[in-house]
C-alpha cells in the first residue's frame, strides 16, 4: 500500500497467527495484513484496535520486526546447543533473511554475551578431548570448520591438558591395536599413522604406542622410532 508521509492507517483488528502462536497479522481494513509481527514488536509498538500508524511508524515497525525475528530465530536455534557466530550466520543465510538484519541479530547475541566463539572453543576443545579420543590438531581443524577464528582456535587448543591428551592417545591405541594385522613392526606403523591422522602430536603418539601391552620379546619399538616426525 502506497502512503505519503502525511497519511495515516487505523488499526481495525488484530489476529494471531494460526499456526505461529507469537504471530500476530494487523489489518487496517484491507483482506491482507498490513504488517505481520512478532508478538514482542506487538507489545512494544502498542499495536492495538483504533491505533493509528503513520507511514514512517509502519516503516520503522517492518524494519524492527524483520531485525527482531531474526534475532529471535537464532535464539531458538541457540537452544538446541551452542553455536558459534559463524554456524548462525549460515542459518540465518538459509532462513533468507537479509544479511543487514543477520548482522544485527549476531552483534546483539554477542553483545548480550550469549554467542561467544572463544569461550564455544574453549568448551568443545575439552569436551571433544575427553569424548572423541581426537587430538589437539584435529580439534582445532573442527574449531575453524565451525567458524572459529584460527587465533581463537589455537588458544583453545594450547590450553589442553597434556594428560588428558596423552590418555585418550592411549584409550584410541588400545582399541585399535586390537584390529591390526600383520608382522609386530608393521603394526606398529600402522597405529602410529592411525594416531597421527587423529591428530595427536608426535611426542603422545610415541608415549602411547609405548604404552600398548607387549610380550617384553616382541617390543621391537625402537625400529620404528625413527619413523616418527615431530609434526
Amino acid at each position: 500500500m502506497d502512503l505519503n508521509d502525511e497519511d495515516t492507517l487505523t488499526i481495525v483488528s488484530v489476529k494471531q497467527d494460526k499456526k505461529y502462536r507469537r504471530m500476530y497479522h494487523i489489518y487496517t481494513g484491507a483482506d491482507e495484513p498490513l504488517l505481520s509481527v512478532h508478538e514482542d514488536i506487538l507489545v512494544r509498538y502498542r499495536l492495538m484496535k483504533d491505533r493509528s500508524l503513520s507511514k514512517s511508524e509502519i516503516d520503522n515497525i517492518r524494519k524492527e520486526d524483520e531485525r527482531y525475528r531474526a534475532y529471535a530465530l537464532a535464539i531458538v536455534y541457540l537452544g538446541a546447543k551452542p553455536r558459534t557466530r559463524k554456524e548462525i550466520e549460515r542459518y540465518l543465510i538459509r532462513k533468507e533473511f537479509e544479511d543487514e538484519n543477520i548482522q544485527y541479530a549476531l552483534d546483539r547475541l554477542e553483545n548480550e554475551h550469549i554467542v561467544d566463539d572463544e569461550q564455544y572453543a574453549r568448551q568443545f576443545a575439552s569436551g571433544r578431548l575427553r569424548n572423541s579420543l581426537k587430538g589437539r590438531r584435529w580439534i582445532k581443524q573442527e574449531l575453524q570448520q565451525r567458524g572459529i577464528s584460527k587465533e581463537a582456535a589455537a588458544e583453545a587448543t594450547d590450553a589442553l591438558d597434556r594428560e588428558v591428551e596423552l590418555l585418550a592417545a592411549k584409550k584410541a591405541a588400545e582399541k585399535k591395536w586390537r584390529s591390526l594385522k600383520g608382522e609386530l613392526i608393521d603394526r606398529k606403523r600402522k597405529l602410529m599413522g592411525y594416531l597421527l591422522r587423529r591428530g595427536f602430536p608426535g611426542d603422545i603418539v610415541k608415549e602411547a604406542i609405548k604404552s600398548i601391552d607387549l610380550e617384553p620379546e616382541e617390543d621391537t619399538f625402537e625400529e620404528v622410532d625413527g619413523l616418527l616426525l615431530d609434526n
